[in-house]
């Protein structure tokens, strides 16, 4: 069985991102020849960012969404992510952050993928989301950049 990935904002993102060729180019080889290797989701929480986005770059991204499992967005999604809230693990005005590990976290995907090293993948704040995890009784996902996730 495929391990189960769930892909946040800055990783679509850093797919046609000029500004970080290291990253792009990173981003770009992993989704071409390593992605299908994987069952990965994503959720309407990235379709809406996305879609905010200005052309000619939304059609983009929305291109690369395609054929991606949408996870679901229920009620228990939102109180997990207001637990981060409440706990201090996210600020409010991360609320995004706080949804994305929610989402991975109930639907147990094995991997949460992310560039976004400030509130994401960094140890201090996994370490704090494992441990409300455990303790609230949810899954806790690996939160990786696609760095650990290159076979090559």
């Amino acid at each position: 069985m495929k391990l189960s990935l769930y892909l946040e904002t800055s990783v679509i993102g850093s797919y046609l991102d000029n500004g970080d060729p290291f990253r792009r180019d990173l981003t770009m080889r992993w989704f071409e020849r390593e992605l299908s290797e994987y069952r990965p989701c994503t959720s309407l929480l990235v379709r809406r960012e996305f879609e905010r986005i200005e052309e000619p770059h939304r059609s983009s991204y929305l291109k690369l969404l395609k054929g991606l499992h949408d996870l679901e967005l229920v009620d228990e999604v939102g109180i997990l992510a207001e637990g981060y809230i409440s706990r201090g693990i996210f600020h409010r005005k991360f609320m995004a952050d706080a949804v994305h590990v929610a989402l991975a976290s109930y639907h147990k995907i094995d991997y949460l993928v992310t560039w976004n090293f400030g509130h994401l993948a960094n140890v201090r704040k996994q370490a704090r989301i494992r441990l409300f995890n455990t303790a609230a009784g949810f899954f806790s996902p690996q939160i990786v950049t696609p760095e650990f996730l290159v076979h090559s």
